[in-house]
């Protein structure tokens, strides 16, 4: 094959989804570092919010992840005192995961930095323009059948 017949990087969509993909990762990840916890903490604490607890295995259900990934990150949680994990009386292995109090406290922060890091990469578009890439975005995930909750 010869030379002139190899693509360049940049003439695939995949690179620049990535290379937007990575920027903007990169910066949520420095902005809720600072608040102590990673993307994927967040991602946890995020799902947690809004009830009163659930089941890790449940959890990593819903969130595309693996037992293991849920548990190790659980435990990560509790550490930094943002949740608890409480073992069923009637069958010492079942857990429930729930927020502490600083940990619900800790997420409309966190949100407010999520909300900031989308406005400094995509504030500039139209609202129809950024309403379009979303469609589109989503309808590659339906198509794909893609799951997991990107946190890398």
């Amino acid at each position: 094959m010869a030379a002139s017949d190899i693509s360049p990087l940049d003439a695939h969509l995949g690179y620049w989804l990535r290379f937007v993909s990575n920027h903007v990762s990169h910066a949520f990840a420095a902005k809720v570092a600072g608040r102590g916890v990673t993307v994927a903490e967040w991602v946890v604490l995020r799902d947690l919010h809004d009830g009163d607890g659930v089941a890790p295995s449940l959890l990593a259900d819903r969130l595309g992840m693996t037992r293991g990934a849920i548990s190790k990150l659980a435990d990560r949680l509790a550490a930094k005192g943002l949740l608890t994990q409480t073992a069923d009386p009637d069958d010492r292995r079942c857990r429930t995961l729930a927020l502490t109090p600083e940990g619900r406290a800790l997420v409309p922060d966190l949100s407010a930095l999520a909300d900031r890091n989308d406005a400094d990469f995509f504030g500039h578009l139209e609202p129809a323009e950024r309403a379009r890439i979303e469609d589109m975005l989503k309808s590659i995930v339906r198509r794909m059948g893609l799951r997991s909750i990107p946190i890398d």
